[in-house]
């Protein structure tokens, strides 16, 4: 059984993720103990609200260089929600630019839709390869809630990652794995039978094998 820690630095759905993640058979912690986030079998980065709130909360944690040691040493780490979009080098929110953890190229700005927040059950496009998807069928569909999300699929791809998009007036970024990196905008503690069968796709990729 893989030992996970979801992070707690003030922002997230901390007992929903728990809840899911110890379903689908991981041993689960949540903490603000950043040796256990080290130490773990996976890590977890929730995050919900601003993106500027949840950065200052990781930052006064401390637990950027945590997060980013993880991933240069192999080590995996799935955020979720704004948890993906600290990920990103910036993220832009009614035009003040904060600075992110830097671990995925480009930023995270307003979706260009004419509803927002975009809410609600959407369909993903996975492309073969994936491991966060497999399994799963075309089209299959999970919870979303956000305004802002990264925007430019193709360049992220262009980068080296393994990205699932979803439309919602325009294509977004719904997910991104790359090397122990994986990240969802959506929620998949809230996306019934499939965000569970991802969630069980990520435990398997840990070192213990889920």
């Amino acid at each position: 059984m893989s030992d996970v820690v979801v992070l707690d630095y003030g922002s997230g759905n901390l007992r929903s993720a728990e809840r899911a993640l110890a379903a689908a058979g991981a041993s689960v912690r949540v903490t603000d103990d950043l040796a256990a986030a080290a130490a773990a079998d996976g890590l977890v980065v929730p995050g919900v609200g601003a993106y500027a709130a949840c950065m200052a909360g990781i930052e006064a944690l401390g637990a950027g260089p945590v997060i980013a040691e993880r991933v240069a040493a192999g080590r995996p780490v799935l955020g979720i929600c704004v948890g993906m979009q600290v990920l990103f080098e910036h993220g832009d929110e009614h035009g003040v630019v904060t600075k992110g953890l830097g671990l995925l190229p480009g930023g995270v700005t307003r979706l260009a839709a004419t509803r927002l927040p975009h809410m609600g059950w959407n369909t993903v496009r996975a492309p073969r390869g994936s491991v966060l998807f497999a399994g799963l069928p075309e089209q299959s569909r999970f919870y979303f809630v956000h305004s802002y999300a990264m925007g430019d699929p193709a360049a992220l791809a262009a980068a080296g990652a393994t990205v699932t998009t979803a439309h919602h007036d325009t294509d977004f970024v719904a997910a991104v794995e790359r090397g122990p990196l994986s990240a969802a905008q959506f929620h998949p503690e809230k996306s019934a039978d499939t965000g569970a069968a991802l969630l069980r796709n990520w435990l398997a990729t840990l070192p213990s094998g889920g």
